[in-house]
């Protein structure tokens, strides 16, 4: 369809030249084959000039797209939406989508300020904010957004180290947004947003920092059990210093445990033996 809408001025240009040099000999012919119809060829012919003429100057633009107007090769600003009027022969149209973009950025091999090489992946979403600056100021401006993403990925994951490449994508996707933006204000192009895809990591690092894991939390485990070591035996230390000051309190606490022994299993027999008769014994053995 395309194709055709180009054809069509070049079409009309013959048709017209054909008629206006050849049409004192090509009008009698025709009026002679048909006959009663050729009086009516001229019409005929005038009528379908018009409507070829018509359909290669009205141009119809939805909302989101601007048409670039050239006017014998000089550009003279953007139209749209809606109907575009064109000078047939004279001027040319070039639509530009005004819609986000989505730009899937290939896998980069990086890397990495700790010379870590890793692979980096991105999107950027990207839209036209000057249809006139994205035509004539570069040639193709969807590749060359492409192509100014690659190369800032690649830098800026170049200048981070491997542990602010995973935990800081935040940073990192405004430092990329940033720096494309600026590069593509000169084509009209404004991006929107930079995100950080997918960074895929060599497998023996993977397994080294499964490693450092698992250790850090035996780590944390150690500790916390030794905490709890430690707040226990500070706990036997304050029962021991209460126990001390009340003596009574041990003999409570003695027959405590023997009616616990006793209701837990049935079985076991219990003979209980006074303190007081082992320091009578004690008592003998050291005045001996």
């Amino acid at each position: 369809m395309k194709l055709f809408r180009d054809l069509i001025p070049i079409i009309v240009f013959a048709l017209i030249y054909l008629l206006f040099i050849y049409g004192s000999d090509i009008i009698p012919v025709l009026m002679k084959f048909f006959g009663g119809f050729g009086m009516n060829i001229g019409l005929i012919v005038g009528l379908i000039l018009i409507v070829i003429i018509l359909a290669s100057a009205i141009r119809i633009l939805p909302e989101y797209e601007r048409g670039v107007i050239f006017r014998l090769g000089r550009v003279i600003g953007a139209k749209g939406p809606g109907v575009i009027i064109l000078i047939p022969f004279i001027d040319r149209m070039v639509r530009v989508s005004l819609r986000v973009v989505t730009l899937d950025v290939p896998t980069q091999d990086v890397i990495t300020k700790d010379n870590v090489s890793v692979k980096v992946d991105a999107v950027v979403y990207f839209r036209v904010l000057d249809p006139v600056k994205a035509i004539v100021n570069v040639e193709d401006y969807y590749y060359a957004t492409s192509q100014i993403s690659q190369t800032t990925l690649r830098s800026v994951c170049g200048q981070a180290e491997l542990d602010e490449l995973l935990s800081e994508r935040e940073k990192l996707n405004m430092k990329l947004q940033e720096i494309i933006d600026r590069e593509t204000d000169a084509w009209g192009v404004k991006v929107v947003s930079v995100e950080l895809k997918r960074i895929d990591l060599p497998e023996e690092l993977v397994k080294a920092m499964a490693r450092q894991a698992e250790a850090e939390r035996e780590r944390r485990a150690k500790i916390i059990a030794a905490e709890a070591e430690y707040q226990a035996a500070q706990k036997l230390v304050e029962a021991a210093e209460l126990l001390a000051k009340n003596p009574i309190s041990v003999q409570l606490r003695y027959l405590e445990t023997l009616s616990t022994i006793g209701q837990n299993n049935a079985k076991t027999i219990v003979f209980p033996f006074p303190t007081e008769i082992a320091e009578v014994f004690l008592r003998k053995k050291e005045e001996e």
